[in-house]
């Protein structure tokens, strides 16, 4: 994640529910018998459809297709931004397992004031940065970013904007864009109608539906919608415009001092000796590096945001800190 604000601090089940049994479970063949990780379970605490579930599943394809792990399965346990898979991810038995996760979570750990802590997992790598969009449906009134927002100061809670889990990623950004605005932080909360949803596929549902009115979320969740004309692109939240939309400006061009990406990566159960946590590592590590992976990329329209190790350890540390100031100054914690 980075976050650039002018003028204020920057930012830059026990897993006994049973794998085997959850839906969305699935499992893809075609690893080698030479794997150094025979069978590895990704758990993606979200709803299929949106970026984590991207993540999850194309880690499992790219993880089999290298022979970096024999079997991989996925499944979907979502709930509270996340922290419900975490909260059944610090203390999982089995060690050869990963949850997705990222500055969505790290937003809705402090917003549901979960028990469970990103700092009670073992960190693993930090994986792909993503800008995000600000999407509006084809038939909206809302031509620009300055439309939404002019609307949203005028109307308040009439105006509603979808996304992601509450404090995550989607909902920080709608915050710093009306705070960049000059709507003063105590009053962002009260203005603000954030309609949140666990996985990308319920907000396009729904903004699609004309259900709501604006939506934010990672550009590779959207951009099929916008590239379709079923969805207007407003604006992307980066410092440059993106490939995949390269009409659409960034909030900065559009005049607000705004700059946000996401960030997605995986940790695994806090047990774990060292020798287990080397294993994953590693796997993650040749992953990152393999034609495959950097072919998903692409094809995602995913920054490579590669980082493992102590640096990572050090990376998440600092963003829990640095998303914890966010959410302060715009009012969704005290």
């Amino acid at each position: 994640m980075r976050i650039i604000r002018t003028g204020a601090a920057p930012v830059g089940i026990v897993l006994a529910l049973a794998l085997t049994g959850c839906s969305g479970l699935e499992s893809n063949g075609g690893g080698t018998a030479d794997a150094a990780i025979d069978e590895l379970s990704i758990v993606v605490p979200a709803a299929p459809g949106g970026g984590w579930d991207q993540t999850g599943r194309a880690l499992q394809t790219d993880l089999q297709e290298e022979g970096l792990v024999g079997t991989a399965t996925v499944t979907n346990v979502d709930g509270a931004g996340g922290t419900v898979g975490l909260a059944n991810i610090a203390n999982a038995p089995d060690p050869n397992t990963l949850l997705v996760m990222g500055l969505v979570m790290v937003g809705a750990v402090e917003t549901n004031q979960s028990q469970a802590r990103i700092e009670d997992t073992t960190p693993i790598a930090r994986l792909t940065e993503e800008q995000e969009v600000i999407v509006v449906p084809a038939e909206s009134p809302y031509e620009t970013v300055d439309d939404l927002v002019a609307d949203i100061e005028k109307n308040g809670k009439d105006v509603s904007v979808t996304g992601g889990s509450a404090g995550g990623t989607d909902h920080m950004l709608a915050g710093m864009l009306l705070q960049a605005a000059g709507l003063p932080a105590e009053d962002i909360a009260s203005s603000l109608n954030y309609v949140a949803y666990s996985g990308g596929g319920e907000s396009l549902a729904a903004l699609l539906g004309n259900n709501v009115d604006a939506g934010i979320s990672g550009i590779s969740e959207y951009a099929e919608q916008v590239e379709a004309g079923e969805l207007r692109a407003l604006a992307v939240s980066g410092e440059e415009r993106v490939d995949a939309l390269p009409d659409t400006p960034t909030l900065t061009e559009a005049g607000y001092d705004v700059v946000l990406t996401n960030w997605r990566g995986v940790v695994a159960p806090g047990s774990i000796d060292d020798a287990e946590r080397e294993a994953l590592t590693s796997a993650v590590t040749e992953l990152a590096g393999s034609d495959a992976w950097q072919a998903t990329l692409q094809e995602k329209d995913w920054d490579d945001a590669f980082l493992a190790g102590d640096e990572f350890d050090a990376y998440l540390e600092g963003n829990i800190a640095e998303a914890q100031a966010v959410l302060r100054d715009i009012g969704l914690v005290q």
